[in-house]
């Protein structure tokens, strides 16, 4: 792995970092010679002028700390497409499935990576593409999900799923998540989606509130291209990458789903492994509250 030289730095918008620990963390990395560029908001709250456009900065950087929690590294994630740019994940929130450096250990931890005591996690992208009179509208990336979601106004929708261009099944439901393994924690998983191993080559197909109850979760190869239409003409629906960005798409238009060509590159410090993350963040063996206790295997 070539040294690292530049870092770029992202923060949390809503609400944003306080002022304070990002000087703590900024101040410190330039005290180190390390060149640092702040996207504009973290410039801002700095009260710096020198902020760079966020879409520059992976293709400046050798590494990005991400200060914030998951959404913040989601939006950061899909930036990267393309540049082979190492990203590190600082949590600032509440859950922190993906972010799990904490502020306070920041310095310990990242004196691991200057010494080359670190592992890259490669983190799967889809990559989607919509098409309306086979023409393409728009191509976008998503690290958790691509989400089809029913309007406010409308009804059920009926989706027409094809892989490898060959008929799957016609989904009634609310709408349709197709996740990637990292996306299996995600909005999948409230919608009674598998949990998957990140290290698995898989997409998952979770349908919300389907009219059929023999409609179930699918996991496929992640080799897979899948194509999705909306099987009946009505009202538009939403196409949400990550639960942040979104596009309208009409009947008659297709959206592909495949795995994106390159994958986002996370570096892990804290030898935490994915079991003990879930034991944490889902509180699995917690003490239920009549004060029973189940026995840890450990014990």
């Amino acid at each position: 792995m070539a040294p690292i030289k530049t870092i770029g730095i992202f923060c949390k918008h809503k609400p944003p970092v306080k002022k304070k620990v990002l000087e703590d963390i900024v101040l410190w990395l330039e005290n180190q010679s390390f060149n640092i560029i702040l996207e504009e908001e973290a410039a801002s709250i700095m009260g710096r002028d020198t902020g760079y456009d966020p879409i520059k900065i992976p293709g400046l950087a050798d590494l990005i700390v991400v200060l914030g929690g998951d959404g913040t590294l989601l939006g950061v994630a899909r930036l990267s497409v393309g540049h082979d740019v190492l990203i590190l994940p600082v949590n600032l929130g509440t859950l922190g499935f993906l972010a799990e450096i904490s502020f306070p250990d920041f310095r310990t931890e990242f004196d691991k990576l200057k010494n080359g005591v670190y592992e890259v996690e490669d983190r799967m992208l889809l990559n989607a593409t919509l098409l309306r009179n086979e023409n393409k509208i728009r191509e976008f990336h998503a690290m958790n999900e691509v989400a089809l979601i029913k309007g406010i106004d409308s009804g059920i929708i009926d989706l027409e799923v094809n892989i490898n261009s060959k008929y799957m099944t016609s989904y009634r439901a609310d709408g349709l998540i197709v996740a990637t393994p990292t996306g299996s924690t995600a909005y999948s998983l409230s919608s009674g989606g598998p949990i998957l191993h990140p290290s698995m080559n898989a997409m998952v197909l979770s349908p919300i509130c389907p009219f059929a109850l023999t409609n179930r979760p699918v996991v496929i190869p992640d080799g897979s291209e899948l194509t999705v239409k909306l099987a009946y003409e009505g009202p538009s629906i939403r196409c949400v990458l990550d639960g942040q960005e979104q596009t309208p798409m009409e009947y008659g238009d297709t959206l592909k789903i495949k795995k994106a060509d390159t994958p986002v590159k996370i570096v892990q410090l804290s030898g935490k492994n994915f079991y003990q993350v879930l034991r944490e963040k889902l509180h699995w063996g917690a003490k239920p509250e009549n004060g029973m206790r189940f026995k840890n295997s450990q014990e």
